[in-house]
């Protein structure tokens, strides 16, 4: 008997919905206005958060599990860091670093702001202005110059990251920038497989320094372990050394960490913008639903004189409801896909205070989740309309007839 009613329901539910689906072309202006307003929705709010996730992947993927990096104890960006010459020895020194025919593959690091006016706007941005030692390139895996040749020692010579060249100007191969007390030439442009570091401008460490009054010191040391299990052992030698006084990161934790506060901010706004846009989208989803209700006040009454109860009624309006979110979401993602994913763009990391460039990420969860944001807002879209439908007083609405 249970199952004789399941199925009298949902053959009513089936029945309804349909013969609801077959009629949308006679209202089409009104069902193309509340997709084209969830597309919308799930546009801006898949855009918007796709900043914030291309910006952290950015940040984490900078680094393997065996690339550290040492700074002062209690240092919350390299620029806050400073160590001394003999610190940056001790720590080259240190159990697990990889060695080559030159030595520890460790590279002691300055790290200073410099101003480049933006492409697009033209105004001045921070640029990180980084000074490498000769190992520099060694301890990061991904380096590859692509354009132009590597810096000498004891030049003022730069190489640029693609990232940066690509949002700032006046860094291309054979200009020249005065920064602090030298006049620097542009003479390669490399990448690092799209981390963080292609945001930044590389020169020899030991020419930053007096261009920069630094005299023997450094900010960070940047270095490669035999493995990654050599870790807590190289950590527990440098922090319970008395000579140093210094933290011990892995450097995929540690850029990773400094991507927290931006992407929560934009991952925030996001939210708020998409909130606010639904509420339009679920008043237009309303108005839709009230329409097509309203249109069909006599096919109602007949199904439901005929028998068909207020349960297949309301599922069929929502079904209605869902499928038009439901190609709004797609569109919508799509688009979002086609507009943004790829696309460069340059902001300021607050962790640093320093520009970082970094690709807007259009990932597989971002676009499934703007879906479930277009399917929340075609259920509370046609709800409402349902249970009028559902209460429709049948002998009023035969009047009509």
């Amino acid at each position: 008997m249970f199952l004789a009613w399941i199925s009298r329901i949902f053959s009513q539910i089936v029945t309804v919905s349909w013969f609801n689906l077959r009629n949308v072309k006679e209202r089409i202006g009104a069902s193309a206005a509340a997709v084209v307003g969830v597309a919308g929705v799930v546009l801006v709010f898949i855009g918007v958060l796709s900043i914030a996730v291309g910006f952290r992947n950015t940040m984490a993927s900078t680094g393997d599990p065996e690339d550290v990096i040492v700074m002062r104890s209690g240092a919350t960006a390299e620029m806050m860091s400073g160590l001394s010459h003999e610190d940056t020895r001790i720590i080259a020194d240190g159990p697990g670093v990889v060695r080559n025919a030159q030595g520890p593959v460790a590279s002691a690091e300055l790290f200073v702001i410099v101003d480049v006016p933006k492409r697009s706007i033209g105004t001045v941005a921070n640029v990180p202005l980084r000074g490498v030692s000769q190992a520099g390139v060694d301890v990061r895996g991904g380096f590859e110059l692509v354009e132009g040749r590597m810096f000498e020692s004891g030049r003022n010579e730069v190489i640029v990251g693609e990232g940066a060249l690509a949002e700032f100007a006046g860094l291309e191969v054979g200009s020249e920038n005065r920064w602090g007390d030298n006049i620097w030439t542009v003479v390669g442009i490399f990448t690092t497989g799209g981390t963080v570091e292609e945001s930044e401008i590389w020169c020899d460490a030991k020419v930053l320094q007096p261009a920069y009054r630094r005299g023997n010191s450094y900010q960070s040391v940047h270095l490669r372990l035999e493995s990654a299990d050599a870790f807590t052992t190289f950590k527990d030698a440098l922090t319970t050394d008395p000579r140093l006084n210094v933290m011990v990161e892995r450097k995929a934790e540690w850029y990773a960490s400094q991507s927290g506060l931006l992407s929560t901010l934009i991952i925030a706004l996001g939210v708020v913008i998409g909130v606010l846009m639904g509420f339009g989208a679920v008043f237009g989803a309303l108005n839709t639903m009230y329409t097509a209700i309203s249109a069909r006040t006599r096919e109602i009454a007949t199904l439901r004189a005929l028998g068909f109860g207020a349960f297949p009624v309301v599922v069929s309006v929502l079904v209605e409801s869902l499928l038009l979110a439901t190609l709004g979401g797609v569109v919508g993602a799509a688009v979002a896909y086609l507009s943004f994913n790829g696309m460069h763009a340059a902001t300021l990391n607050w962790e640093s205070f320093s520009q970082v460039t970094f690709a807007f990420a259009v990932t597989t969860p971002l676009m499934v989740g703007g879906l479930i944001y277009a399917l929340m807002m075609g259920f509370v879209g046609g709800f409402f309309p349902a249970i009028r439908a559902a209460r429709m007083p049948v002998a009023s609405a035969l009047r009509e007839l």
